[in-house]
């Protein structure tokens, strides 16, 4: 690895972690640089896990006065979150690198489309709403939790767009605080990423020097993100993400099926 390529990953890195704190898709961004520098798909998507993980560290320090006030939740989520990120880490190695690359040009798509439904799915969520119940049913509990699982298990075969996909369902138990929703969300994105950075680790996927540049970025990007989202144009941060989220997916679109 060369230094220009050292430099590029560390803004990669440094830009997606800003970006996950602030809306997410942080992975629209690092995963296409770690394949234009030449890397697998398989050690790309397990070596960009691996770093966004550890960058998290920064996003839960810049939320910890949150964490005390959504501990009650995280006794229900976790459990699943750990589970989901191992299924979904075994399906990646099962799956191979032909399959995966073959997906890549629809993961890419549906993270972007999440990405740019955001809107929709915290309006659908209630977020804001004074109205919000504060006590949700146990029902609906249930169904938080499963679609938890399932989120988790794509976040661990994937992981695009796992944040956004997440605030599509806390609005519905009384969270319509964002900073305490994105507390949340940060802590249970990073556990998902941890187990499946184990597994990655476990099977030696994981490209060390790439990993290790990348994460010292990633730190720096959720740390700053977590402290002044609410600084940041948010629009057009989401504008710029979606634009680079669907010229990516066109071209990885061209590469595997026009080209």
């Amino acid at each position: 690895m060369t230094w220009g390529e050292a430099i590029m990953l560390v803004v990669a890195a440094t830009v997606a972690g800003l970006m996950n704190a602030v809306a997410g898709g942080g992975t629209l961004v690092t995963f296409p640089a770690l394949l234009l520098l030449g890397t697998s798909s398989l050690v790309a998507n397990a070596t960009n896990t691996l770093a966004l993980v550890l960058g998290t560290l920064g996003g839960v320090y810049g939320y910890r006065r949150q964490l005390a006030s959504v501990r009650p939740w995280l006794t229900r989520f976790v459990p699943v979150s750990i589970v989901g990120g191992l299924v979904g880490a075994i399906l990646l190695t099962v799956t191979g690198e032909q399959i995966f690359s073959r997906l890549i040009p629809f993961l890419l798509l549906f993270a972007t489309v999440v990405f740019v439904l955001q809107g929709t799915f915290r309006r659908f969520a209630g977020f804001g709403d004074s109205d919000a119940p504060p006590h949700p049913h146990g029902r609906a509990v249930g169904l938080a939790v499963f679609y938890q699982l399932g989120v988790a298990i794509y976040g661990g075969y994937f992981g695009a767009g796992i944040g956004i996909l997440m605030l599509a369902s806390l609005g519905f138990l009384g969270l319509t605080d964002i900073h305490e929703t994105n507390a949340l969300k940060t802590v249970l994105a990073s556990l998902i990423n941890l187990v499946a950075a184990i597994y990655f680790i476990a099977v030696g996927l994981i490209d060390w020097p790439k990993a290790a540049v990348m994460t010292a970025g990633a730190l720096v990007g959720y740390f700053v993100g977590a402290h002044y989202a609410q600084r940041i144009p948010q629009r057009r941060v989401r504008q710029i993400i979606t634009t680079i989220g669907f010229l990516i997916s066109a071209v990885f679109f061209y590469k595997q099926f026009l080209r």
